[in-house]
């Protein structure tokens, strides 16, 4: 079933429009008006295909005159070296490493290649295509020759601390990655491949093999989401994490100050030094200590858990 949102498919056939040479620069794009009625969409849903191809640099919008195809330049394409895919989704991922994942777009990656925006399209889809490669290129440059070990822990430790790896080098793939929509790409799914033949080996169930394997991913993916947070605070705000938390300990200690919170009370007033890798090796050795006494348990301490009672 195509879960495509209808506003992107609508903006991929005219982007092929425009990229066939069936509107050219200066063109009128068709209306939002005039999107609603040949696509049978709201006006709202018409509204977003505009902004998609405007996001693009493949259109402008200027009142009296509706929404054009921008006009092109010659692409300065480098002499020594003709545009590929590999080069756009390299272009993209230093984007990335250096702004954050917020400050791709196809037209900074054009920029910063020096190309037109839509000479981008002959190598990647769109936006999602692209950020779905340079995930994938990230995943490629750690896992290519791994070797997972054989025993299942140590293969699942292995797998975890691989991905964390990739993670924690560029946090932006956390952004791309998804628990309940996940998309294919050939290296990033060494991961599940990898986990989920320790899990069977071990003996578990379907529904318990993807339970456990989800629950690590959403450890290691939650933990990078946070790493790439803590990064754009940190730009901000120009102030490291104990830094501001230095900032919040007035307002931490009026509110427990009533003895509501005793616990938070005491704790507010001690020293920790919150480290992510730690915290990560923590996470997980509890994780998979769960799983290992699930195990020993047995098929019948493995059944699922019951959902909330009324």
């Amino acid at each position: 079933m195509d879960s495509e949102a209808p506003y992107r498919r609508i903006a991929a056939e005219i982007r092929g429009w425009i990229l066939n040479g069936r509107l050219r620069s200066g063109d009128r794009i068709p209306s939002t008006r005039q999107i609603s009625a040949r696509w049978g969409v709201a006006m709202a849903t018409a509204t977003k295909v505009i902004a998609v191809l405007r996001d693009e640099g493949l259109v402008d919008t200027k009142p009296g005159s509706g929404t054009t195809v921008r006009a092109t330049r010659q692409a300065s394409v480098t002499r020594h070296r003709e545009l590929d895919c590999d080069r756009v989704v390299r272009a993209a991922m230093a984007i990335a490493d250096a702004e954050g994942m917020s400050a791709v777009s196809m037209r900074r990656v054009a920029t910063d290649l020096g190309v037109a925006t839509m000479s981008l399209y002959r190598h990647v889809g769109n936006k999602e295509d692209l950020t779905l490669l340079m995930a994938d290129a990230a995943a490629a440059e750690v896992v290519v020759h791994a070797q997972p070990p054989a025993h299942w822990r140590s293969r699942l430790e292995f797998s975890c601390r691989l991905l964390w790896t990739i993670c924690r080098r560029r946090p932006w793939v956390a952004e791309v990655m998804s628990m309940t929509r996940p998309r294919a790409a050939p290296h990033l799914l060494f991961y599940s491949e990898w986990v989920l033949t320790a899990l069977r080996d071990l003996g578990l169930g379907m529904d318990d093999m993807m339970y456990v394997h989800l629950n690590l991913f959403s450890h290691i993916r939650g933990l990078a989401l946070s790493v790439q947070a803590e990064a754009r605070e940190r730009q901000d705000t120009g102030l490291t994490s104990d830094e501001w938390m230095d900032t919040q300990e007035t307002a931490f200690l009026d509110i427990v100050s009533d003895g509501r919170y005793p616990t938070m009370a005491q704790v507010v007033t001690q020293e920790f030094e919150q480290d992510l890798d730690v915290m990560f090796e923590f996470g997980l050795r509890l994780l998979l200590d769960g799983v290992t006494k699930a195990a020993d348990r047995g098929p019948a301490g493995r059944a699922r858990p019951a959902g909330p009672q009324g």
